[in-house]
Order: C-alpha cells, then structure tokens, then sequence
C-alpha cells in the first residue's frame, strides 16, 4: 500500500528532529587537545593516557576579577579552553565582577542559554525578545535570572558597592559577541554608510565611536 504523503512528512520530521540532538558520549572523556592541529566541531581528544585530574579542575572563579576597565565590569571565563575535561559536556561557567555602576555591556552568546547567580550586590538585568520587548529585573544577592540562547542581554551594577555573579552555560564554549564592539570595532571594518543608516547617525559620529571601541595599537 503506497505511504500518504501526510505520514512521510510527519516521519521525515521526526527523523530531522532525532538527528539535530547531540548524540550521547561514546567515551567516559574526550579532554581537549587545545594544541592539535585537527579542526573538528569541538576539539579532538587527547590521549587517555596523557591526561589527568588537573584537566579538570580550574582556580580562576575563586578571586574576585578588577574592572579597571571603561564599562566598570570584568568577566572570568571557565569554558573548554580554561577547562580541556568539559570537551563534549555542554557545559562552561564564569564569574563576573562590576565596580559601582559598571555595565556588562549588551551582548549575545550564540551557542548556548545562560542562567545568572548573585554573589554579591544588587544588579539591574534584562534581555530582548525578537519582538523588541525588553524583559528586566533587579535581582540582589542569592537570585538567579535567566537568559535565552542567542537573545541581547545586559547587567549593570546598581549598587554603590562591588558586585559579583557566577553564571552558567548549556555550552562548552558559548561565544561572547559585544553588540558595540562587534559593530564598531570589527575588522576588516564594517563600512560607515552601513552604520550610520543602522543608527540614524553621521559618518562622523560612526568614526567618533569607533575610534573609542577600536583596540589601540602598541608603539
């Protein structure tokens, strides 16, 4: 008897879908070799018998971070390249720490969803939906606050004193891109008209701005 074309579909559909998961770990590890010259989707494994308990374990979230910085904010980043063990576990941290004020400016992550941790301070938090709707709260020490895969979000210190967050990611390696830098300080650069139609500016403004974003150069 000849298949419906409604069954094919709902079967094909369900193939797709089956085969757009990750699959399950076919070893107990797979540590990161960070140094091979192997270019897969993730990193290659490096050799059972080459690695050890130090590939995982990392130190770097226990002190605070200094934002010494423009934005007031310094991020501390525990993913696969700080941590080769998280290779195929879907799983990266960080820390962020924000003097008086200081802004985690708008970015994305684009591989992963990202779930916020106060550990000190009051902090001003949102993200935006496609539809422009900006959904934000103010969350204090101990609160937790949730950010979607791929969506615009921020943070700003609200308080006039140090804060500090631990946030975790459904990602080895989620990827950072700063709305601002990557706009501004792209390279090779992203052309003037562009931008000034984009944001309603002069070509001079586009060139004050990134002249502020763009990474000055050592003598």
């Amino acid at each position: 008897m000849e298949a419906s074309p409604t069954l094919f579909l709902i079967t094909f559909a369900l193939m797709l879908g089956a085969s757009r998961g990750d699959f399950d770990l076919l070893q107990d590890v797979c540590v990161a070799d960070l140094y091979s010259g192997v270019k897969v989707n993730g990193f290659p494994c490096k050799h059972p018998s080459t690695i050890g308990p130090n590939d995982f374990f990392f130190c770097g979230l226990a002190n605070p971070g200094i934002p010494n910085n423009t934005v007031g904010s310094v991020v501390t980043l525990a993913h696969v390249e700080k941590i080769p063990g998280l290779n195929t576990l879907g799983v990266a941290m960080s820390r962020i720490d924000y003097a008086p004020g200081g802004v985690n400016p708008p970015h994305i992550h684009p591989r992963a969803s990202e779930i916020l941790f106060v550990l000190e301070g009051e902090l001003e938090v949102g993200f935006l939906t496609t539809a422009n709707v900006l959904m934000s709260k103010v969350i204090k020490k101990g609160e937790v606050f949730v950010f979607p895969k791929g969506l615009v979000h921020f943070q700003k210190n609200i308080g006039t004193t140090p804060a500090a967050v631990i946030t975790a990611f459904n990602s080895q390696f989620p990827g950072t891109q700063s709305i601002a830098a990557t706009l501004f300080a792209a390279s090779p650069a992203v052309p003037c008209d562009v931008l000034s139609k984009a944001f309603q500016i002069s070509d001079k403004e586009v060139q004050i701005i990134k002249s502020k974003l763009t990474p000055k150069k050592q003598a």
